[in-house]
């Protein structure tokens, strides 16, 4: 036992792989405290860092060719081999740093195929995310221009900008057509209005579907833009449209009156309850009535729609007619059209009904949006306005902090949703 024990204390410890510690932090404090004493920038043009990534990039292509070939330069071994080094090749690659002119080595043969920077590359991983990133939060290809000149003194044109952006769309029309789950407990339908430069400017809506999974994630179903001539055809084919990726049932569907919605939805998820959005319905009230009566319509309304059941809403509404009717009966009639849609929701829980109350399920994704699109102003065409709210919705919760809070909250509503709908959500979790 003891020559075990002596064994073991004599057993060396690995050694740490390099890392940027011991000697590496030294090496880097002398050459910050070089550049300082030297007068020298640690960033901008000139600077230690571009200077830096310059003799980074140039080392490791310089390593790439020497794997090629077969031999180091200057190496007699190379002698009769067929191919060698052929000088070198100016270019300059936009990195998160800055522009960075670098010198490529070239081989006789034309055979070398760099990969630390590929032929015809100019931007280095990091600055495509950032171009996205800034055009997700509204910037014009001008804007990002100005900024990538200012921030890190880089010139790239508003061309190579919208050809970094351009490439969403590829992954744009993967996403619109991928396989969507067989059951969602919710499904909000809602729109965001752009203005379009398509020959004359004009307000084109740009449709969100947003769906609440059985786990309770949210889960965006698509985009679509509308040309004002919406009915119960341009429905079906939206419908129709999720049908076929996969959607056989949705519980409810929560939209704003949208002309033909209700049919469509009828003929795809026969057995989906159509529910008109609450804070729509109160939003379009206040259009009908002067700013110093919103907060007495508010309060007059709000009995109507936390009414036990459907006869205490009507009744409940009997009131607010008889206070509000003759000075605003635009508001009595709005109400009155959309009672069919309005009244579904009072029969079930609690749970539910706070749930279809509150838009925060689709307003917090479309203050999102709508921060992007005011931002841009005006789009040339369609296809434009589709790729910000797209690059908009892409960067929601990129902590995923959100949908952690998210779950939590669904969570109860959804125990609801299993006893209301006796067992139909179970199909969307096998």
């Amino acid at each position: 036992m003891t020559e075990m024990m002596s064994g073991v204390e004599h057993v060396e410890e690995p050694k740490p792989a390099p890392g940027l510690d011991g000697l590496d932090e030294q090496l880097v404090e002398q050459l910050v405290g070089r550049a300082r004493a030297g007068g020298l920038q640690l960033t901008g043009e000139g600077g230690v860092l571009q200077q830096l990534t310059k003799r980074f990039l140039e080392s490791a292509l310089e390593g790439e060719i020497t794997d090629h070939l077969g031999y180091d330069k200057h190496d007699p071994a190379g002698r009769g081999t067929g191919n060698s080094r052929n000088g070198v090749r100016s270019k300059t690659v936009l990195t998160d740093i800055g522009e960075v002119e670098i010198e490529v080595p070239r081989d006789r043969e034309g055979s070398f195929e760099p990969r630390i920077v590929a032929k015809r590359q100019k931007r280095l991983s990091g600055v495509e995310e950032m171009v996205i990133s800034l055009s997700a939060k509204g910037l014009t290809t001008g804007e990002i221009s100005a900024h990538l000149a200012e921030v890190y003194g880089a010139q790239v044109s508003r061309q190579t900008i919208s050809t970094i952006t351009d490439k969403v769309v590829e992954g744009m029309v993967e996403w619109q057509n991928r396989p969507l789950d067989p059951v969602y407990p919710v499904v909000f339908i809602d729109a965001i209005h752009v203005k379009v430069r398509d020959g004359q400017v004009s307000n084109r809506p740009i449709y969100v579907a947003l769906a609440v999974t059985c786990e309770g994630h949210r889960d965006i179903l698509g985009l679509w833009v509308g040309d004002g001539g919406e009915g119960a055809k341009y429905w079906l084919h939206v419908l129709t449209e999720l049908k076929n990726r996969g959607v056989a049932d949705a519980l409810m569907v929560v939209c704003d009156g949208l002309t033909g919605l209700p049919d469509a939805i009828g003929t795809v998820w026969p057995r989906a309850i159509v529910q008109t959005c609450i804070v729509h319905l109160l939003r379009n009230s206040f259009r009908y009535a002067g700013r110093q009566h919103w907060a007495g319509i508010a309060k007059a309304l709000k009995p109507v729609y936390t009414a036990p059941t459907e006869a205490a809403a009507k009744e409940r509404f009997g009131e607010f007619t008889e206070a509000w009717g003759e000075r605003y009966p635009a508001i009595v009639r709005l109400w009155d059209n959309a009672w069919a849609e309005f009244v579904p929701f009072l029969a079930f829980d609690p749970e539910i009904r706070r749930v279809i109350c509150s838009t925060n399920a689709i307003e917090s994704v479309n203050a999102r949006i709508r921060r992007a699109v005011k931002a841009r102003g005006h789009f040339p065409n369609e296809q434009a306005a589709l790729k910000c709210v797209y690059l908009a919705v892409m960067s929601l919760d990129p902590t995923g902090a959100g949908r952690k809070r998210w779950t939590m909250r669904w969570k109860p509503a959804l125990n609801a949703f299993e006893i209301a709908f006796d067992g139909r959500l179970a199909a969307g979790r096998n």
